[in-house]
């Protein structure tokens, strides 16, 4: 059986994001054309589906890490702030992408919160939603 460990990473979040588009499990806000997703960007993301994309790798981070919070999730897609001169610094991520995207898979039924730890963790719907996408990416693969 293919699961996400056996698949190229990139290409099973692209098709992920994808799925997800075209089913409408997860919806773009509105204010997505117009946010950074952190305070160490100086711009917009310049992908039109970003926030797809964004979705797609909490996902995949959830069923990787197991339990994961909006705080830890926060450091992962953090980075470097360039502050011209002076040394860079790091900087968390922005929390609302984060939560609006917890909430939009949580209301898909792919993601739920967790019982004993604080955060989310993912469903037996979202595993089994993932190791179909990743089967399906190994079969495209391999030809």
């Amino acid at each position: 059986m293919v699961t996400i460990f056996d698949v190229n990473s990139g290409d099973l979040i692209e098709e992920t994001a994808n799925e997800l588009k075209r089913k409408k499990l997860v919806e773009a806000p509105e204010w997505s054309a117009f946010v950074k997703t952190g305070s160490h960007k100086d711009r917009v993301p310049s992908q039109e589906d970003w926030y797809y994309l964004r979705c797609a790798s909490i996902l995949r981070k959830l069923y990787k890490k197991g339990p994961v919070g909006v705080s830890r999730l926060r450091i992962i897609y953090g980075g470097r702030k360039n502050r011209g001169h002076k040394t860079e610094h790091f900087r968390k991520s922005g929390g609302k992408i984060i939560r609006s995207a917890l909430q939009q898979l949580e209301n898909a039924e792919l993601v739920k919160k967790a019982e004993k730890k604080q955060g989310r963790e993912i469903t037996s719907k979202g595993i089994s939603f993932l190791d179909n996408l990743a089967l399906k990416v190994s079969k495209n693969e391999s030809k």
